[in-house]
């Protein structure tokens, strides 16, 4: 199974992921984590968001392969790249993939981005701003977390419907 997370940055995927990966022996693949693992400096450019996805999209699908879940922990936020994800895992049983929208209030969004160190992700307030300008909810049959509810609570959840999902 592979459950596609998206969201704005700074929404709490990553949180959610980790909490969310144990209860469903998954593994957590985050394109932050892959794009600075390939682009020491990056940029941010179409072409390496391409090769950043696309690296996140082989690994999902060797997992998937292998018959592991997998958690792919990126924006996503259009629903071009939400289709061509589907398209490109090959996902014959629609079951077998989830989407997860996070979202959450903006104050609390500005308030995780100020306080953000040491983790992968270069996205700030600024760019949360730019993202949310062209973020195209996702019109698909989805979950929708809002995380600024407890991470282990809403993993709980997404846990409990998943396997229901799956039977």
């Amino acid at each position: 199974m592979i459950i596609l997370f998206c969201g704005l940055p700074g929404v709490g995927k990553t949180t959610l992921a980790k909490e969310l990966a144990p209860l469903i022996d998954a593994e957590v693949l985050s394109s932050d984590k892959i794009r600075k693992e390939l682009i020491p400096k990056p940029i941010y450019t179409k072409g390496e968001k391409e090769i950043v996805y696309n690296a996140l999209l082989v690994v999902a699908r060797y997992l998937q392969n292998a018959g592991m879940n997998c958690i792919l922990d990126a924006t996503f936020n259009t629903e071009k790249s939400r289709r061509e994800a589907r398209d490109k895992l090959n996902i014959v049983r629609p079951e077998h993939i989830v989407i997860v929208e996070c979202i959450c209030p903006e104050d609390v969004v500005i308030s995780r981005l100020k306080a953000r160190k040491g983790d992968f992700s270069d996205a700030d307030i600024s760019i949360y701003r730019t993202m949310k300008k062209v973020y195209e909810p996702v019109k698909e049959e989805h979950i929708i977390a809002d995380t600024s509810r407890d991470p282990k609570i809403i993993a709980q959840e997404i846990e409990t419907r998943v396997k229901r999902r799956v039977k």
